[in-house]
């Protein structure tokens, strides 16, 4: 099974259990303080995240996959290069993850083709892929299976592999032997909890969602806190600081698979170029990338944000920084512009004096009060 999935563009597969129920205490602690924001679909899910059985109805076991995503023929020095990103607001940051095709996709029809095979070989077999799309502990499975260990951000980290790489799971009607889990190589390394620009690691694998920019970004609908938009910088669709510098990420590999190529427009975007897109522009050149789903008003609001951070930092010449501010007017004049959208373009508009914050370099900004403790997240 191993070399089907090498075949298939996997770095790593293994096998787990589905008995959760340990993790099940966690997972409602953290719901039940709210942790995870307005993503109300984990609280209507529950505990049916810890319980694959009810999920899928006669899974015995769980194949477990991981695939690298650092977009194919990226440099060795890229955890600088990325940094480096930070601190110039004339652009925009997008996740690294996101800059290629939606990996939705890509590793959906590809656990389908591995299901398909072991199928052949085994004969009749019931099975369900799944992707970040269904109600699954994806990290906690992949854990177990021996794919890594949760690091302090609760992300999985690998030996061979460090973080960047997405997660997949094949639920089978057949019991397998599960892999054995590997051991925690995070020691007293505390390097993701300080660089999160927000201090949403509010401690050692436990993380606030609603401070985290990623969250803010992508899955939050509404009005971003006050308090949390300076601290966003030019990051417009996610955020990879806890992940930039983690010393386990030298090990990360370039993906094989050319899907996971960053579009040029993607991968070091100039902020005004973002600003002058219409939202067909938007949906032309985010075809099949996973930003399509934050949909043209949330994007236009995390660009008023990062128009903001980069006008109050006075770090833009006074030529580009009168473009920025007129393409922000122009929203603003705009009959149709979501009030959403404009409120924001307000904030971005408005004095540095009267937002207090301005622009900072990665690993000097100001973190914000971090708030309770929350278990792993899922």
């Amino acid at each position: 099974m191993g070399q089907w999935a090498r075949e298939l563009g996997f770095s790593q597969i293994g096998v787990a259990g589905i008995d959760l129920s340990d993790a099940e205490a966690g997972l409602m602690a953290w719901l039940e303080k709210g942790f995870h924001g307005e993503m109300e679909y984990m609280q209507r899910h529950g505990l049916k995240r810890a319980r694959p059985a009810e999920l899928v109805p006669g899974t015995l076991s769980i194949v477990t996959a991981r695939m690298d995503y650092l977009p194919p023929g990226t440099p060795t020095d890229w955890q600088g290069t990325e940094l480096a990103q930070l601190g110039v607001p004339e652009r925009a940051v997008v996740s690294m993850y996101a800059r290629g095709r939606d990996y939705h996709k890509v590793l959906r029809t590809r656990l389908q083709r591995l299901a398909e095979r072991i199928q052949a070989a085994v004969g009749p077999l019931g099975h369900r892929v799944f992707t970040d799309s269904a109600p699954v502990l994806e990290a906690e499975l992949a854990r177990r299976s021996g794919l890594g260990w949760r690091g302090k951000h609760t992300l999985l980290l690998s030996r061979e592999g460090g973080s960047m790489f997405f997660l997949g799971e094949i639920f089978l009607d057949m019991a397998l032997p599960p892999t054995e889990p590997t051991s925690s190589h995070c020691g007293g390394c505390r390097a993701c909890i300080a660089a999160c620009p927000t201090g949403a690691i509010v401690a050692s694998g436990r993380v606030d969602a609603r401070l985290c920019i990623s969250y803010l970004t992508i899955e939050h609908p509404g009005s971003i806190p006050l308090a949390l938009r300076p601290l966003m910088g030019n990051r417009i669709y996610g955020c990879d600081d806890c992940q930039l510098v983690c010393p386990w990420n030298k090990f990360a590999q370039p993906s094989t698979v050319a899907d996971f190529a960053a579009r040029p427009a993607l991968q070091s975007p100039a902020l005004l170029e973002l600003l002058g897109w219409s939202e067909a522009d938007f949906l032309q050149r985010t075809e099949g990338s996973p930003m399509r789903r934050i949909g043209y008003l949330r994007w236009q609001r995390n660009l008023a944000v990062a128009s903001g951070n980069a006008l109050h930092g006075g770090h833009l010449s006074a030529a580009l920084a009168a473009q920025v501010r007129a393409m922000l007017e122009r929203w603003r004049a705009a009959p149709h512009t979501p009030e959403l959208v404009r409120e924001h373009v307000d904030w971005a508009l408005a004095s540095q004096v009267a937002h207090g914050l301005a622009f900072t370099a990665p690993g000097s900004a100001p973190r914000s009060p971090a708030g309770a403790a929350a278990p792993p997240a899922s």
